[in-house]
């Protein structure tokens, strides 16, 4: 199982998680307690922090967010399935696929997504239709991670494809 699918207590357990000390909100309280927090995933050594808010679990909570989505971005599963998996199905509206950016499912279908796209060596077509959705569908889901969208840039480069422009 990709680990952008895993729950968050499931990806806590594999994690180092580090109260650190950085700027942010707070008034005169800013620097006095450590409300930041970094996760390393011990597997992978993927990290990711946040320090943004007052309170260490809130911070907690956005930084596993982070984490789950770098995941899904820089991790690939050694063989993708050869159908949609059954979240992918529940989300999937008839060739559309219905997901804010901040959903927790998010990661997980962008890990799903990566996966296949990869295995059809950045092949957009041939990817949408083993997922069935059309193309610019998915497109639209890689183009809601900023850092989705660079890897896809970065490995159609590396494979001398053509670079995609970016959906509104």
């Amino acid at each position: 199982m990709h680990p952008a699918r895993l729950s968050e207590s499931e990806l806590l357990a594999q994690c180092e998680l580090h109260a650190v000390r950085r700027s942010g909100p707070g008034g005169q309280r800013r620097n006095k307690v450590a409300t930041g927090v970094v996760l390393i995933h011990r597997p992978t050594g993927i990290r990711a922090e946040a320090s943004e808010r007052r309170h260490r679990e809130e911070n907690r909570r956005l930084a596993c967010r982070r984490l789950r989505e770098r995941l899904a971005v820089q991790c690939r599963s050694p063989e993708a399935a050869s159908a949609p998996s059954e979240l992918w199905q529940r989300r999937r509206v008839g060739r559309r696929i219905v997901v804010r950016a901040d959903h927790p499912d998010f990661p997980a279908l962008l890990a799903e997504a990566l996966d296949v796209v990869h295995e059809r060596a950045y092949d957009l077509v041939a990817a949408a239709a083993q997922l069935g959705v059309t193309p610019s569908q998915l497109l639209k889901l890689l183009a809601k991670s900023s850092h989705a969208w660079q890897y896809l840039q970065k490995e159609r480069a590396a494979r001398g494809l053509a670079p995609l422009k970016r959906p509104e």
